[in-house]
């Protein structure tokens, strides 16, 4: 069993609840794998205290922290500094702490691209225009990365359009609201939902009219086959499940608190994919 010493650095995971996080797991695996004198923990905090919390994570001596749900919004207001990540998402999930002072960023979007070039050999955001199925945080942050990565075009289809549009301006540039997938010159179709989520209705809808290249993907990871990413290999697309994202997205937090650039391959995908029903 790996032991801590005086100089253990320490992260975690701010959440409410917190208890279905793999990110635990996730950082512990590189933790043991490098061999650090190191801790990530589990730090469920209610929302009502959560600047109160971070404010006291910084004065015990931790490196950082993740953030997830409900927090990401709070964190872009706790900060003292945000990057251009984090402007752009209009929300953190990744803190770091340095002579007293916060720093946010959000590496959503940089993990669900890095996910999608991994699953998807060959692929990359300029290779022609995306589907987003969703128009909250999470399809903000994909949307953002994707435009800032030379795709040619981004569509919105939301139950809410008022709510997709709202993102479209917020955003700028080539990205548009529609009222159906507009799936005929998609080069990338993205659930962004909870739709197909264990416990969560299915996701329907009629793959038939993308490209024979197309790539699709789901951010969803319970199950790691949701229905739509059967579907999708049912029509011979390249299908990639968003444990990846999960993977990728927590690459730049672990470096800049632990001080090791960790990768990803496929014993860390198994130990963290352990305990997650596989459809």
């Amino acid at each position: 069993m790996r032991l801590l010493t005086g100089h253990a650095r320490l992260a975690g995971v701010l959440g409410w609840p917190v208890s279905h996080s793999r990110s635990p797991r996730l950082h512990g695996t590189w933790l043991e794998r490098h061999g650090i004198d190191g801790a990530y923990l589990p730090l469920p905090v209610h929302p009502d205290r959560f600047a109160t919390a971070v404010r006291a994570l910084v004065d015990l001596g931790f490196r950082g922290a993740n953030v997830t749900i409900p927090h990401k919004e709070a964190a872009f207001a706790v900060c003292d500094t945000v990057d251009a990540t984090a402007r752009r998402a209009g929300a953190v999930n990744t803190l770091a702490f340095e002579d007293g002072r916060i720093t946010g960023s959000n590496t959503d979007g940089f993990g669900f691209v890095e996910s999608v070039k991994a699953g998807a050999p060959g692929w990359s955001p300029a290779k022609g225009p995306a589907v987003l199925l969703g128009a909250g945080g999470a399809a903000r942050a994909i949307a953002a990365a994707l435009l800032d990565r030379g795709c040619p075009g981004v569509t919105l289809v939301n139950r809410s359009t008022a709510r997709a549009e709202a993102l479209a301006r917020d955003l700028g540039g080539p990205i548009a609201v529609a009222d159906t997938p507009p799936l005929s010159d998609a080069a990338l179709l993205v659930n962004t939902t909870s739709l197909g989520m264990q416990g969560q209705p299915a996701l329907v809808i009629d793959l038939t009219p993308l490209p024979s290249a197309a790539v699709v993907s789901d951010i969803v990871y319970v199950p790691l086959e949701t229905p739509l990413l059967a579907a999708a290999r049912a029509r011979a697309l390249v299908a990639v499940d968003g444990l990846g994202m999960l993977l990728h997205q927590a690459r730049p937090g672990f470096e800049a608190w632990f001080g090791v650039a960790p990768s990803v391959d496929a014993a860390l995908r198994e130990a963290v994919a352990a305990d997650i029903p596989p459809r």
